[in-house]
């Protein structure tokens, strides 16, 4: 039997044929529609172009603060019409077949758990670098959601007096928006910001060095709140082969400086990148069902 996954992003919806062993048999994307029917209506079309195949059920990857028992999608995300409804049993309804739904950073540390590069881990920390930071906490291989469904959203730590969070001083979009700001520029985007420190502008490296010591500062307070074996980066950003090594190196000088500090975070990057959040949907729809 295969299974329909679809990664609902503010931007694109990805979807994939999966075996129920994480295999990716086809896959593909479409836009993210700007209204419920038009998006009920692209899923649809979806799962009537795999109707030669026996589908077991479809697994959904989401935005928000999901609940798969009640059906619904709390918090916000860029996909508004999604939440604060009984979600799952309108897809039920329209798909005619079983749903599971979960959230997307906590579809990504499904995956890495299951067959990516945390699976011989069992208390982990991912932190999913986007436009903001999200993230998920594994505890005894099984996700810690949290009493508000809220448990890994790192982004929300404050970083400093302003109350600026994590999310506002710890990722490049944001970094690029402050540079860009500063060098009188219309906009920039995160590439353009990296390319403008390789280049040796000084706004851009102060602003991207502030960046890593931010994640760095993130990353160290996270390892002594949980102690995990394991912290986990994820986002398109981290595939950088400089990104991991920068934040290492902003840690080791904490480190340095911080002398009652003994333990060092092991950070290492996700194994499946854009694929995580597919994945990852398919290893919470076999926990669910069996």
């Amino acid at each position: 039997m295969t299974l329909l996954a679809f990664d609902m992003g503010g931007t694109a919806v990805k979807y994939a044929l999966m075996e129920q062993d994480g295999t990716i048999l086809s896959k593909g994307k479409f836009k993210t529609p700007d209204t419920l029917d038009i998006l009920i209506s692209q899923l649809q079309t979806t799962k009537n172009t795999y109707q030669t195949h026996p589908l077991k059920g479809i697994a959904f990857s989401c935005p928000g603060a999901v609940n798969n028992e009640s059906g619904i999608i709390g918090g916000a995300s860029a996909i508004p019409y999604i939440h604060n409804f009984p979600f799952r049993q309108l897809l039920e309804e329209k798909l005619e077949l079983p749903i599971t739904l979960e959230n997307d950073a906590n579809c990504a540390a499904l995956a890495e758990t299951w067959l990516g590069v945390a699976k011989k881990a069992s208390d982990i920390l991912f932190l999913i670098i986007g436009t903001g930071i999200g993230g998920a906490v594994i505890k005894n291989g099984k996700i810690h959601a949290g009493a508000n469904l809220h448990g890994g959203e790192f982004g929300y730590m404050i970083m400093n007096d302003k109350l600026e969070n994590l999310s506002d001083t710890g990722t490049a979009v944001n970094a690029a928006t402050r540079i860009a700001k500063r060098k009188g520029l219309a906009s920039l985007s995160g590439i353009e910001a990296f390319q403008l420190k390789e280049s040796g502008d000084p706004i851009a490296t102060q602003e991207i060095d502030s960046m890593f010591r931010n994640l760095a500062k993130g990353i160290f307070n996270l390892q002594y709140v949980y102690d995990p074996e394991l912290i986990v980066i994820g986002g398109g950003v981290s595939e950088r082969p400089d990104f991991l090594p920068a934040i290492q190196t902003q840690l080791d000088d904490l480190l340095q400086k911080i002398t009652i500090a003994k333990v060092a975070p092991t950070l290492v990057s996700c194994k499946f990148g854009n694929d995580a959040n597919l994945i990852g949907a398919v290893a919470n729809f076999n926990q669910i069902n069996g």
